[in-house]
């Protein structure tokens, strides 16, 4: 950790007779805590930014993809969704024409990438199971077991979907649905350190996949309609399609765009590539650091990236914390 006295002040609410002066303008602010890695430090990051440099009171709203938009539609809230992936999102483009969110930039620059996987020593191995085809008539080769993604996260209506188009259960797989993603995390480096078969679904940018080698299972050509098909529950046509490169957004409600410029503004310019992140994200995991602590790292390390990102009296109450 490269300065910990930065660490008390992630915790704390804005300094009195720092950014406090800004706090009448800001007022109370609400941001989704994703209930996976790399988004909750982009939550925290904004959050610190938020908190000492514009003075607000933020509240994290701890969420998942699904969840998060439901609460926007039938609430108006929480004001910021950050990490969006919209690809397995169709409440996105629903609330997107009907004005209800204000999309406002892509959080990772690079977009995220996501997919069927299994360990690099296993391909090796067994190059047939790369493919769709071979993993089915090869089940025992990757443990006769599928990874699935938990409750609430738009990956999971996708992949039921493809096991479902190409009876995943019936050619002898379990379909084992996780809890959080933690536990998904920790069943691949169980496997690695086992050196045991594992297939299932992750992405990237992660720590999991910067560290562990892993191959993607070829799933064929990407299809829009059917891959947008697959994304929806209450698709029955479902079909064989490939994840596309996939947009990661940063939305907010448009009431919230219209009120607070100056957030809007600073919102729209947190982005961070796909190498940023997972350089973070191998810290975090390296140093069993919170995601507070993994913010702490950012801020202090790519104090050039974040500093383009505020105005300049949110920089100058900034630069009293972070030099």
């Amino acid at each position: 950790m490269k300065k910990t006295i930065t660490l008390a002040a992630l915790g704390l609410a804005a300094l009195p007779g720092l950014a406090q002066a800004q706090s009448s303008d800001c007022g109370e602010v609400s941001i989704t805590e994703m209930n996976w890695a790399s988004s909750a430090i982009v939550t925290s990051v904004a959050t610190f930014l938020m908190e000492q440099g514009y003075g607000c009171d933020v509240t994290k709203v701890p969420s998942s993809t699904t969840p998060s938009l439901v609460s926007v539609a039938e609430n108006g809230s929480p004001d910021i969704v950050t990490e969006l992936w919209i690809n397995g999102t169709p409440a996105y483009d629903r609330l997107s024409e009907q004005g209800v969110i204000t999309t406002l930039t892509d959080v990772l620059s690079d977009g995220g990438i996501e997919g069927w996987w299994i360990p690099k020593y296993i391909a090796d191995e067994h190059p047939e199971v790369t493919t769709l085809e071979g993993l089915l008539a090869n089940p025992e080769v990757v443990g006769a077991r599928f990874h699935q993604c938990p409750e609430g996260w738009g990956c999971k209506n996708t992949n039921r979907a493809l096991a479902d188009a190409v009876d995943l259960e019936g050619n002898g797989f379990e379909v084992f649905q996780h809890g959080s993603g933690e536990t998904m995390a920790t069943s691949i480096a169980a496997a690695f350190e086992n050196n045991e078969p594992w297939l299932g679904y992750y992405w990237a940018p992660t720590s999991v996949l910067g560290k562990y080698e892993m191959v993607s299972v070829d799933l064929g050509e990407y299809n829009h309609e059917v891959h947008m098909c697959n994304a929806d529950p209450d698709c029955e046509e479902v079909g064989v399609s490939s994840y596309p490169v996939g947009p990661v957004k940063t939305v907010v409600t448009t009431s919230f765009a219209d009120e607070h410029p100056d957030l809007t503004e600073l919102m729209t310019n947190v982005q961070f590539t796909n190498a940023q992140m997972g350089d973070v994200l191998a810290w975090q995991e390296a140093n069993n650091a919170s995601a507070d602590e993994a913010a702490v790292y950012f801020l202090t390390s790519y104090t050039d990236v974040w500093r383009d990102w505020v105005n300049e009296e949110a920089s100058e109450n900034l630069s009293m914390l972070l030099q």
